[in-house]
């Protein structure tokens, strides 16, 4: 009875252990398609740099992911949930009206500063048309809790009196990732055409005005 109990403890590891190495392999594949397809935009990341980056075959590739258009789809829903993971974690309910929004605004140029594939995969995106997030089911699911957290922030800023009645969360949304978008997403450019060095320094004080800016938009 005892050899059994221990056979079946051994089958209930190798099953989890088999989990575990599942998720670490498609973890790992999330990761370096996000960089091929960033750098390299749609047309020209290969399946074959994809796996190699992943250290994974490409068998394996194909069957946790399906073809490239598929592993696309998969890799641009990833950057939404991550920046939305993000989000989450800032506790921003538990936060004072104005500290909040202060504190989105900032993770928010943060991250776009130090994952710039997520820049690179919107704008390879965007060159498509859009075609493919049309066809990301949950989509609308993983949007849904920004939203909600946002009305909730400026709901109680109205409440306290120290943010304006009748802002838009989508709309104020949109204006937050604009103001920390275009810096980075145009960096190159900025730096020719009206020689900002869009250094560390400056990124940081571009910050703080993103944040300026956003609370007298919401002052009363």
């Amino acid at each position: 009875m005892r050899h059994r109990c221990l056979s079946g403890e051994a089958a209930t590891a190798g099953t989890a252990s088999k989990k575990r190495d599942a998720q670490r392999s498609k973890r790992a594949i999330l990761d370096a398609a996000l960089s091929e397809f960033a750098e390299r935009g749609h047309a020209g990341a290969r399946i074959d740099a994809i796996a190699e980056r992943a250290g994974v075959s490409k068998p394996m590739l194909y069957n946790y992911f399906g073809d490239k258009d598929e592993l696309y789809t998969a890799a641009l829903r990833e950057a939404y949930v991550q920046i939305r993971a993000g989000e989450r974690e800032l506790d921003l309910a538990g936060k004072a009206p104005e500290a909040a929004m202060r504190d989105l605004v900032a993770f928010t140029m943060e991250h776009f500063r130090s994952k710039p594939w997520f820049i690179s995969m919107l704008n390879t995106e965007n060159l498509l048309g859009g075609q493919t997030v049309r066809k990301i089911k949950d989509v609308g699911e993983i949007q849904s809790h920004l939203i909600t957290m946002l009305t909730r922030i400026l709901n109680r800023g109205v409440s306290q009196r120290v943010f304006r009645p009748g802002i838009d969360p989508v709309d104020l949304y949109i204006m937050i990732a604009a103001l920390c978008y275009f810096p980075i997403s145009n960096a190159h450019t900025l730096r020719a055409v009206f020689r900002c060095p869009v250094d560390e320094p400056w990124l940081n004080r571009h910050r703080e005005h993103a944040v300026e800016m956003v609370l007298r938009y919401l002052a009363p």
